[in-house]
């Protein structure tokens, strides 16, 4: 720590020494899947203790309304959790965005639930300490540290933690851009790209969408050519929308729910598709393309169909100004004697959202660990206390520590 202030190096020695795993071990102890607005809302109270230490208001907002579209084809009402925003010093000169989620891809009724060490006291196995209660551990030690030092008064920010990010922040996306407006930067608690601390750059778009297929129902011996078949169409459908996959968009079919006995043509079906752009007007492409299938094998094949759904996840390209962020992220991780790269990733988050508004952001400042997503989730635990220095360290340089 060669290369740091005497401030500097007060507040990185306090992030560092901050109670972290057993934050992560008491909130990956709760269930909080996306769907298990309970078990949200037991997290979110948590958090809004542990977040009530920094200066500000802590607030639990509503979740927007959400609709999805079932497998009969009607369109629903989801709800999602609370999402957990704070406001701090909104006249200061300089104003940063802080985000992370409270959510884990693990459902309550899934069979990882429970924490366990790998390697006692250094690898910690559990559903979501990677991704991403550590990095809310590490957010929140890094601003408590940043507060105690003196140039907390020339920083502004907000804080925004959401209860829906693993399933596209449909409810929680008008928040983050609300709070991403007049932002300098931002960075947001996802895992690092890789175990070794790698960051993540540029990142496509993702778009999920839902075709409802409407036919006409009839005998499949006595009278076929009277229906219309609606799974026919809908493969037909997925089909011409994956042979589009090219270099810059990844195109994935991903479920197709209707059909029934097999002696009747049926008449509805629901396809599912994923489509990952890598450009903006890659986006705009594969909206035509959209379009254009969608209006062809309904012509071809004399259904209806409707389509639900968007790009909730613009893409992300690398701008100069996140260069530059990127740039002081890697000052500050060598003057820790910590090595900072980072790399294309075919992933999405909320990163993608606030980039979208403008605003730099690097989007894995959390903790180093693996195979997120998966029963094998693993979070190294010294990764804590160097990514709480980490991000400490680069909040103060934004803030003009070094100046």
């Amino acid at each position: 720590m060669e290369g740091l202030n005497r401030a500097e190096r007060a507040c990185v020695e306090q992030a560092m020494a901050a109670p972290m795993l057993p934050q992560v071990e008491a909130w990956a102890a709760i269930n909080s899947g996306s769907r298990n607005l309970d078990g949200l809302t037991t997290v979110a109270a948590r958090l809004a203790s542990a977040f009530a230490d920094l200066p500000g208001e802590v607030r639990l907002a509503d979740a927007a309304a959400v609709d999805a579209i079932d497998s009969a084809g009607q369109r629903i009402e989801l709800a999602h959790g609370r999402n957990l925003h704070l406001a701090v010093r909104a006249e200061a000169p300089i104003q940063l965005l802080f985000t992370g989620h409270m959510d884990t891809v693990f459902g309550a009724d899934h069979a990882f639930q429970s924490l366990t060490w790998i390697e006692p006291g250094k690898v910690l196995g559990g559903p979501g300490v990677a991704d991403m209660k550590g990095g809310i551990a590490v957010m929140l030690a890094a601003l408590n540290a940043v507060e105690a030092s003196p140039f907390a008064s020339r920083l502004g920010y907000e804080v925004v933690i959401n209860s829906d990010e693993e399933v596209g922040s449909p409810g929680s996306a008008a928040l983050i851009e609300q709070a991403a407006r007049g932002k300098s930067a931002a960075l947001t608690y996802e895992p690092s790209a890789l175990p070794d601390g790698t960051l993540a750059g540029a990142r496509p778009g993702s778009g999920n969408f839902s075709f409802t297929v409407r036919g006409r129902s009839a005998h499949a011996g006595r009278n076929p050519e009277d229906g219309r078949n609606a799974i026919v169409a809908a493969a037909d459908l997925a089909l011409r929308l994956k042979s589009a996959m090219r270099p810059g968009l990844s195109v994935n079919p991903g479920r197709i729910d209707g059909g029934g006995p097999s002696n009747v043509v049926p008449d509805l079906a629901v396809l599912r598709v994923n489509l990952r752009p890598a450009t903006l007007d890659d986006q705009r492409q594969a909206q035509g393309l959209i379009d254009e299938a969608v209006k062809a094998v309904a012509a071809e094949h004399d259904v209806a169909i409707d389509v639900h759904g968007g790009f909730g996840r613009p893409p992300k390209p690398i701008s100069g100004e996140l260069e530059q962020l990127f740039g002081t992220v890697r000052k500050a991780g060598a003057d820790l004697g910590q090595s900072i790269g980072w790399q294309p990733s075919g992933g999405v988050c909320d990163g993608n959202n606030i980039a979208a508004c403008g605003v730099p952001v690097i989007d894995t400042m959390g903790v180093r660990g693996g195979k997120i997503h998966s029963m094998e989730e693993y979070l190294i635990v010294d990764s804590l206390a160097e990514r709480a220095a980490l991000s400490a360290l680069t909040i103060l340089r934004l803030a003009g520590s070094a100046e």
